[in-house]
């Protein structure tokens, strides 16, 4: 399948004359607890032709498409990119550090890797986070009989919640990672681990009896945030000019560009 992406990658550089400078798998598949039918979201950061950043008239900065094989494409160009990476973006943060990287050229996304400590946000990013869980939740997991699957989807930014909270660090983009270092009790680890295995075995997760144990938890945990995260700190301060200096690194590197 990766030999089917880098060939869609390259025919967009190609069609719409850009430089993709990393490009990676930002959803479940990412996450950790993907099943047979999930889709492939792949992410992209690109540089657009020098030319295009000499015109007075802005232009558009994302790109989209669907693909066949289920491949869903969503691109941000390298100016967006930096604006998103200054206000600490989470989204953006987690393509950094995906585990699944299809393509990565030049030194760009190196760079912003070295600077993420530095423009990470602890207190926008938990609500990011917090934000994510509380809206599934609410949507899907209040009732009696609920989606079952959707648990990963509130269990996944309550763990980044508590991992930000104990390591003041981006959470890991890996589910696994976040249940080892994040629930101390046993029996709770066990009743998502196991809700996890049938996931990915192919076997259809729909609506099911309300998992008491995890309900509990995620509930607990969305309400201590919800306070928690008023007491962080909001000092952060925008550094501008060392991202000034990423761009038009990238502009150099990909083009020979003198300035």
């Amino acid at each position: 399948m990766k030999d089917q992406i880098l060939k869609e990658l390259n025919r967009l550089e190609k069609e719409r004359d850009i430089t993709i400078l990393l490009a990676v798998e930002s959803g479940s598949r990412a996450w950790g607890f993907e099943s047979t039918n999930s889709d492939w979201d792949v992410r992209f950061i690109y540089l657009e032709k020098p030319e295009q950043y000499l015109k007075i008239d802005d232009f558009k900065d994302n790109m989209e498409e669907m693909r066949p094989l289920d491949i869903d494409l969503a691109g941000w160009e390298l100016r967006k990119t930096l604006k998103l990476f200054r206000k600490s973006n989470p989204p953006l943060l987690e393509w950094l550090q995906s585990p699944l990287v299809y393509l990565e050229k030049y030194s760009t996304a190196d760079e912003l890797r070295a600077l993420s400590k530095t423009y990470f946000n602890l207190k926008s990013c938990s609500y990011h986070y917090l934000s994510m869980a509380k809206n599934n939740f609410e949507h899907y997991l209040r009732s009696d009989v609920v989606r079952l699957k959707k648990y990963f989807y509130v269990l996944r930014p309550v763990l980044a919640c508590r991992w930000i909270e104990s390591k003041k660090t981006m959470a890991p983009m890996e589910f696994n990672k976040l249940i080892e270092t994040q629930i101390d009790d046993p029996k709770l680890r066990i009743e998502i681990e196991q809700l996890q295995e049938i996931k990915m075995s192919g076997k259809e997760l729909d609506k099911g009896p309300r998992i008491d144990r995890i309900h509990d938890f995620i509930e607990s945990e969305i309400e201590r945030f919800s306070e928690l995260i008023k007491t962080y700190d909001t000092n952060h301060e925008l550094k501008t000019e060392r991202l000034d200096e990423v761009f038009r690194s990238a502009l150099k590197e990909v083009y020979q560009i003198k300035y």
